[in-house]
């Protein structure tokens, strides 16, 4: 298989394996870690920590996007992030991605040394979101999800998941590269739980290789969430060997070119030995 480029700033990356991304909540209130690295030293720390387990990116995000959670206020989420991008941006080699829907919290986070924008509403939660991600000539990742975190597991509807999702997607690549932005600083991602039923998220898992016919590599978000509990009957810190599971399982279907992940250590393993077989 011809190796994803995927262009991030001033860098062109070539995945010839899967990018594992480490999920830095800034949070007092996400679903998996909320609190935990809410201080921005522990934040620090804990990034850093992910960088010798060999994470390539880490994603620094300060509002959670849980079903149910509450909007932070731009000040506040520019408060809790950009101190730790700034000091995270000291490890040259280190990709920092910024999970953010506000264009003031993305060209903060950019101008602090950030490489990516990932954004759950695919940038149209902000309408000057698409000038910064072009301005910076950031990567971005462009995510589906049906509603808004408040909302979105109130009985989600379908018709066809994964056509929808589909659809949605390859609209938002085409409306972005027609207003300018490269389609090769994109990567996109169906949103595993955002504003879907379990059997959503199966369905799409199940079908992730049609979202190839689209061209831009594949950012799979599913660790530790609600789904991996339902199927293991675990708690949500009892789940990296079903999140990891799940990971093997698309890439061995060339369907995940970054996993994004709370567990690295495990997840690079998976990296490592998938790669090792899959030539092979």
């Amino acid at each position: 298989m011809t190796p994803w480029t995927w262009h991030v700033r001033d860098r062109r990356m070539t995945l010839d394996r899967p990018l594992v991304m480490g999920i830095l909540n800034v949070t007092p209130d996400s679903f998996s870690d909320g609190g935990q690295f809410f201080d921005p030293a522990a934040a620090v720390a804990h990034g850093r920590q992910m960088i010798e387990q060999g994470a390539d990116i880490i994603d620094i995000g300060g509002e959670s996007t849980r079903p149910g959670s509450v909007p932070v206020l731009p000040d506040e989420e520019l408060r809790r992030v950009v101190p730790v991008v700034r000091e995270l941006a000291r490890h040259e080699s280190i990709l920092l991605s910024i999970d953010t829907s506000k264009s003031a919290v993305a060209r903060a986070c950019l101008e602090a040394g950030a490489h990516i924008v990932n954004d759950v509403t695919a940038l149209t939660g902000d309408s000057a979101m698409p000038e910064v991600v072009r301005e910076f000539q950031a990567g971005v990742i462009l995510m589906h999800m049906q509603g808004t975190p408040q909302t979105m597991q109130i009985n989600p509807h379908y018709d066809d998941v994964v056509r929808e999702v589909y659809d949605y997607l390859r609209d938002r690549v085409d409306t972005l590269t027609g207003g300018g932005i490269i389609r090769e600083q994109i990567a996109i991602d169906p949103g595993i739980g955002f504003g879907k039923k379990d059997v959503h998220n199966l369905a799409l898992l199940a079908q992730l290789p049609r979202f190839l016919d689209l061209g831009r590599p594949i950012c799979l978000g599913v660790s530790r969430k609600g789904l991996i509990g339902k199927l293991t009957g675990r708690p949500v810190h009892e789940r990296a060997v079903g999140s990891v599971a799940v990971a093997c399982f698309a890439m061995t279907r060339g369907a995940a070119q970054i996993l994004r992940v709370h567990d690295v250590p495990p997840t690079v393993d998976a990296v490592k030995v998938i790669s090792a077989l899959r030539p092979a």
